[in-house]
């Protein structure tokens, strides 16, 4: 992973902008068939996870060239649990 630089305003709190840059999530898209992005934690609550799914779904659509037409299948699974579709 390459290092992450970014500007400090001197009104700006250093730890607000640590915690902001740790919840941020990257999309890499290359010529892979599946793409893999943590979305929540076990501190969050079910809406929480909800929007930040939503909002996840909603960006990578926007990256893509055809929008939704390119997404074939979107599934969602906990790290113990089992995988749910959510989009097909």
């Amino acid at each position: 992973m390459s290092p992450v630089y970014f500007r400090l305003a001197n009104d700006e709190d250093m730890q607000e902008k640590i915690d902001e840059l740790k919840a941020t999530i990257k999309f890499q898209l290359k010529k892979v068939m599946c793409l893999n992005v943590a979305i929540g934690n076990v501190d969050m609550d079910k809406q929480e996870i909800i929007v930040n799914t939503q909002l996840a779904a909603n960006f990578l659509a926007s990256l893509l060239k055809k929008q939704w037409q390119n997404i074939g299948q979107m599934y969602i699974k906990s790290t113990m649990g089992p995988s749910f579709q959510i989009y097909f």
